[in-house]
């Protein structure tokens, strides 16, 4: 799929207040440890992650969402009527019912013409949501789409670790839920528009996506428990990712290890960011690495890191980046975009 008309505008992020270290979390689980002869540093050393943040208990996460969306308007320079299209893609949700997008809409107060509407796809949400906004910008539905998601993962680690510390828990418990333990918080929106419109040099090219199904049960979440297979999730993961690369490479202008100047991946953690960079033959020293001090945050961690390489200058006006990410689902996808 490629784009003929497609900019990112504005991208606006909010880290939560409340940062929780591994250190802490280790002091937690220190008599489960101890139990399993797991070494204290075993979490650091396998995850990389040296802190997380977390919201306060009770925020809602569409009030995150809505204040950041705030801002991503803001800093595109347009009303918020312009916006046309809203998608939320976050992972975390207030309710069933209604949608977190439709909560975001009310909040802002955009136009009764806006189309409103969650897209989730796990970890995939937020590219999957640029594509779909993208299609719809270039089809004429609307001038500007705005995308947020909204990430809360203090719930889950805190239900986690109280059944962790069960005297019954067994280590394949342990293992099972010690994905959950790399999850991080934060919020972050992004303001798309028609490249005829917009008054920046940031073009989305294209993208591509595969699929691997018969791997879906992988990991299995709700609001309370996530159960992981890590070793199966990421082998197949790693697999299906090579296989979309290939797929870019003939699809996709300069997508290459030669042609990419930046990787902004999901992040779960070190030895999956690993993983993946021997798989796919590519260069560590371009990997823009968020996961270190915000663990793995879902389909909010590519704009998060996006938005900080930008930030930081890492990323400049006219380098290529390589959005990448890998879904439970199992889905992957890869996105152009000359900065």
């Amino acid at each position: 799929m490629k784009f003929n008309d497609l900019a990112i505008e504005s991208i606006a992020y909010e880290l939560p207040p409340v940062a929780v270290s591994t250190e802490q979390l280790v002091r937690r689980l220190d008599p489960v440890l101890r139990r399993f002869k797991i070494p204290v540093g075993a979490m650091l050393q396998l995850t990389g992650i040296i802190e997380r943040r977390f919201w306060p208990r009770g925020l809602p996460m569409h009030q995150a969402a809505t204040d950041v969306a705030k801002r991503a308007i803001q800093r595109a320079g347009i009303k918020p009527d312009q916006v046309g299209i809203l998608i939320s893609t976050s992972v975390s949700k207030d309710y069933l019912e209604p949608s977190m997008a439709s909560l975001v809409h009310g909040d802002l107060g955009l136009n009764q013409e806006c189309r409103n509407f969650d897209l989730a796809n796990a970890c995939l949400g937020f590219l999957n949501g640029m594509e779909v906004a993208g299609r719809m910008l270039e089809s004429g539905v609307a001038d500007y789409a705005l995308l947020v998601d909204g990430e809360s993962a203090g719930d889950v680690v805190e239900a986690t670790i109280t059944r962790l510390q069960d005297p019954n828990t067994t280590l394949r418990d342990f293992w099972e839920a010690f994905a959950t333990l790399t999850l991080g918080s934060a919020a972050v929106a992004m303001v798309l528009t028609k490249g005829s419109l917009s008054q920046t040099t940031h073009r989305v090219n294209g993208c591509v996506s595969l699929a691997d199904t018969a791997n879906s049960r992988l990991c299995m979440g709700t609001a309370e428990r996530m159960v992981t297979d890590s070793t199966r999730l990421l082998k197949a993961g790693v697999v299906l990712a090579q296989k979309t690369w290939g797929v870019a490479s003939n699809q996709l202008n300069r997508w290459s290890e030669q042609g990419i100047g930046h990787y902004i991946c999901h992040q779960v953690g070190a030895s999956h960011m690993q993983a993946l960079v021997e798989a796919l033959g590519i260069n560590v020293a371009k990997c823009v690495l968020s996961y270190p001090t915000h663990g793995n945050v879902g389909p909010a961690a590519v704009p998060l890191t996006l938005a900080l390489a930008t930030e930081s200058g890492r990323v400049k006006e006219g380098d290529h980046v390589a959005l990448m990410g890998i879904g439970s689902g199992l889905n992957v996808t890869m996105m152009s975009v000359t900065w």
